[in-house]
């Protein structure tokens, strides 16, 4: 279920999710809108932010424990954040359009969203934690939903 206690590995996490969207806000793709998305799936995506947020800090869960086979979950959730940052560092290089923002990386749909939500659900895993998994869900289901929403969008205006 978790343990409650201070993790600096999710204020990590955390960290390396938000720094990109900080410098992101100044760079935002031409064009780029708030555009009406279904209130279901901005429900869902604001429910899991807060939600992840949270379980993130509050569960010691995810701090670093000795070696073994389990920590496996965690190389990998490093590896999808390492891709999340990968994936920013083209955009910032690129001509900053939507189809950019919305691209893919080796293979992974609207990799902006989906990374950091496939890489914080592995670290739920690592952790044991249940409501981050269940967290990680509610999350994707919104904000990769809504990518794809706009991602949809963008081809059919094409």
């Amino acid at each position: 279920m978790g343990h409650f206690g201070f993790s600096y590995m999710g204020l990590f996490y955390l960290i390396l999710l938000l720094l990109p969207n900080l410098i992101w806000a100044k760079n935002k793709p031409e064009g780029y809108e708030s555009q009406s998305e279904s209130r279901i799936l901005a429900v869902f995506e604001r429910v899991g932010q807060v939600c992840v947020t949270c379980c993130a800090v509050i569960f010691s869960d995810f701090n670093l424990r000795p070696w073994s086979p389990w920590s496996l979950w965690l190389a990998a959730s490093l590896l999808l954040m390492a891709l999340y940052e990968a994936f920013w560092a083209h955009y910032f290089r690129s001509p900053k359009t939507q189809r950019d923002f919305y691209s893919s990386l080796l293979g992974v749909p609207v990799a902006g969203a989906t990374l950091p939500v496939l890489a914080f659900l592995l670290l739920g895993i690592y952790g044991k934690v249940v409501w981050m998994i269940l967290s990680t869900i509610v999350l994707g289901v919104g904000h990769i939903g809504i990518h794809l929403q706009r991602l949809r969008r963008l081809e059919a205006s094409t």
